[in-house]
């Protein structure tokens, strides 16, 4: 739902990829990633149709259930931005394909005539926004001391396709550059390397209505409460939760910006002790004031969700005696 583009490239670049090797497998050579044809016989069309099709399937479907999982930054941003970042992703990482080889056979002696073929520099690029823009929550441990989280699942996809082949490394790498690249604000490629608006609406009216997919009917709808007041209380909390995640993400942009940490110590005090009679003082004595409160680890990944690290969650909760609703205004307001 709400992520057309990965939908048709994981449905149209797995069919052609499983047609070509079941059925078509002559006319593999035309999307074969030759790197010799390219440079000598000046064939730059193989840029397209060796970099857009996987040959192998086991690549087809790591590749596949890696855009899968990375559909949330087309949610998150739009199918435009999305596409865009895939662009430039594809065609920076082509560059830096060709560089990498140069310097390969410069240093090392050895001489590279063919990659691997498929869309795979724009996947490997869209690991730089998933290992800084999603939340890091941990799920579980293994063996007491490794932990298991919410993103480990992709790591281990990467690091399947990352072995899948021997020179796919090179990819990688470009993929990982390019994604670095067009994620800088230095550089300033993302503007330069975009789709344009008129090119989006093109799509959009052609490709998204055969790709769009209709909305979970697992999810309740705004609106379904029995009577009206309760239809507008429920549109007044989709409301207020959007104005919240606003709030969350311009709060994290001034942080990052000042570099600063919140000094919970002055920030605290008159939050954890709002019951303590002893209050009025500002001189709570040792015995009012309540032991530590157990956390909730359900409530501590729903801040982290939200942009805050887990220190700071950990310290609001156990501040707002493990209320959700306190903890969450209190950090937006700080």
């Amino acid at each position: 739902d709400k992520a057309p583009l990965s939908k048709s490239l994981l449905l149209v670049l797995s069919a052609i990829s499983i047609l070509l090797t079941l059925l078509f497998q002559h006319y593999q050579k035309f999307f074969a990633y030759n790197l010799q044809a390219i440079k000598e016989d000046f064939q730059i069309w193989r840029l397209v149709c060796g970099r857009t099709i996987c040959l192998d399937l086991k690549d087809t479907f790591c590749s596949s259930l890696l855009i899968y999982n990375f559909r949330i930054f087309e949610r998150r941003y739009g199918s435009r931005k999305f596409s865009s970042f895939l662009l430039g992703a594809w065609m920076l990482s082509a560059l830096f394909d060709l560089l990498l080889v140069e310097i390969t056979q410069y240093i090392f002696g050895i001489t590279i005539n063919s990659l691997p073929s498929g869309f795979l520099g724009p996947v490997f690029a869209l690991f730089v926004p998933f290992y800084s823009s999603i939340p890091r929550v941990q799920v579980t441990q293994v063996l007491g001391h490794f932990s298991i989280t919410n993103k480990s699942l992709v790591y281990i996809l990467g690091l399947q396709l990352l072995t899948s082949g021997s020179y796919i490394w090179i990819l990688a790498l470009s993929g990982l550059i390019s994604g670095i690249c067009y994620n800088s604000s230095i550089l300033k490629v993302h503007r330069i390397l975009c789709v344009p608006r008129w090119v989006a609406k093109i799509f959009s009216w052609t490709l998204e209505p055969v790709f769009s997919s209709a909305e979970p009917t697992n999810e309740v709808r705004v609106g379904m409460g029995a009577t009206v007041d309760i239809q507008r209380q429920q549109r007044m909390e989709l409301l207020d939760r959007q104005i919240m995640m606003s709030q969350v993400a311009q709060m994290r942009r001034q942080r990052q910006q000042q570099g600063g940490m919140i000094n919970w110590n002055r920030l605290f005090p008159p939050l954890r002790h709002r019951h303590n009679a002893n209050y009025q003082d500002h001189r709570p004595s040792e015995q009012g004031i309540p032991p530590p409160t157990e956390v909730s680890e359900e409530q501590v990944a729903r801040l982290m969700e939200m942009g805050f690290s887990r220190g700071d969650a950990l310290e609001a909760l156990r501040a707002s005696n493990n209320d959700l609703n306190v903890a969450t205004n209190f950090l937006l307001q700080h």
